[in-house]
């Protein structure tokens, strides 16, 4: 029987769709706060990545804490063998690129 951190990365494994955090935590019966913890080590581990980036405000000084700015989901696919990193875009609101 895998253990419960191999049944997270076996969920996104074979998942077909996107994976609710809550919805995982609950069908893996552990708090979402556990599967974030889960989902961090296997992001640390090279499984996991995260996808898609996180929205900043480039007209004003308060960057990803704006309140115009739509807060996402965070989302996480399996890291392909030998797939290149992704590095994030630039960000157009400063110079740190």
């Amino acid at each position: 029987m895998a253990t419960t951190l191999r049944a997270v990365l076996n969920a996104f494994e074979q998942a077909d769709r996107p994976l609710s955090i809550a919805q995982l935590a609950a069908d893996l019966d552990i708090t979402p706060v556990m599967l974030e913890g889960m989902i961090n080590y296997w992001v640390r581990k090279g499984r996991l990545r995260e996808s898609g980036g996180t929205a900043e405000c480039g007209t004003c000084s308060q960057g990803d804490h704006c309140p115009l700015v739509i807060k996402m989901p965070r989302r996480f696919e399996v890291v392909s063998e030998g797939a290149p990193p992704v590095e994030p875009p630039p960000c157009s609101a400063c110079t740190c690129h």
